[in-house]
């Protein structure tokens, strides 16, 4: 069975840091790609980077890029979200997901999220 966990949301002042981590488990780690959604109150879920296990291509919705960085530690079947010089309009909810790739595939399993609360 698919597992994802996420872990590292919290509250945290505009322009601080914070690192999100998702522990996956039930499936082949290296074969995957994993995404980042997130949703704010109101508003759809959107995407906001993705990573494949395999090679390690990245992927960031332009807006994000140079403040977020995807990576993986495939050894520990992890994928981390670092968020620098967060911005009140970064709160959601973050959510990883499982994808059979970043490109031409959506998420075909999430994992429960967590909170991300950036104040001004």
């Amino acid at each position: 069975e698919v597992y994802l966990v996420e872990s590292g949301g919290g509250l945290v002042q505009a322009g601080g840091s914070l690192r999100l981590s998702c522990a996956a488990s039930g499936f082949r780690f290296d074969d995957y790609a994993i995404g980042w959604f997130r949703q704010a109150p109101g508003k759809e879920r959107e995407g906001v980077s993705c990573i494949s296990n395999s090679d390690g291509t990245t992927y960031y919705e332009e807006s994000l890029k140079g403040r977020f960085t995807i990576s993986s530690d495939n050894a520990k079947n992890t994928v981390y979200l670092q968020m620098n010089s967060l911005k009140p309009e970064d709160t959601a909810v973050y959510y990883c997901a499982l994808q059979l790739s970043c490109v031409g595939s959506g998420p075909d399993y999430w994992g429960q999220g967590t909170q991300v609360t950036v104040s001004s």
